[in-house]
């Protein structure tokens, strides 16, 4: 299970890369193809928002229940998970007003975009260096069984990074792989 969250940590990276570079883009007053972000939006609120952070929750629900915490770990990471939803569900509101081509400020579209990359990146590094593996350490083979048969939803297939891609995603996954080589470069 472990495993997965940080391929998806890994998957939710290349997408925070590409939003900053259209960031830049728009910081620049360059065009900027906002479907694009649009679709990298209604990613996060398909699967991470829906399927990747109730994995996470579930397993930390498990690990504050049956081991010592000495701190707010939980809390905390519902505290984000919460704030990651809202801060996605505004950006996609401003990204449908902006597709009908209603008059957004790009300032104060930008302003939300960099907060809500910010607030990801710092989001997946705190699980990355304080999270996982505080529950490497303290959880066992048996604990991750228990996690594993107690997860609801099955093996939900990413619709992004997974063998099949939706069809609303194709370009998204088309930009991606244009973008990796040169990412690798730098």
């Amino acid at each position: 299970m472990l495993q997965s969250l940080q391929q998806d940590h890994q998957n939710i990276a290349k997408l925070l890369k590409v939003l900053e570079q259209k960031l830049a883009h728009i910081r620049n007053e360059k065009a900027v193809k906002y479907k694009l972000i649009a679709h990298i939006i209604s990613y996060m609120q398909e699967y991470a928002d829906r399927y990747h952070h109730p994995k996470e929750d579930l397993i930390y629900d498990y690990y504050v229940k049956y081991r010592v915490v000495e701190d707010d770990l939980s809390d905390q990471l519902k505290k984000q998970h919460q704030n990651l939803l809202a801060m996605t569900d505004e950006l996609s509101d401003i990204l449908d007003i902006i597709l009908l081509d209603a008059v957004v400020p790009l300032d104060q579209f930008s302003d939300k975009l960099e907060a809500f990359i910010n607030a990801q990146w710092e989001h997946l590094n705190y699980e990355e260096d304080v999270v996982f593996p505080a529950l490497k350490r303290h959880l066992t083979a048996d604990d991750w069984r228990a996690i594993e048969q107690s997860w609801q939803h099955g093996n939900y297939e990413d619709p992004l990074f997974g063998h099949r891609v939706h069809e609303q995603y194709k370009a998204l996954s088309e930009r991606i792989k244009l973008s990796q080589p040169q990412e690798e470069e730098e």
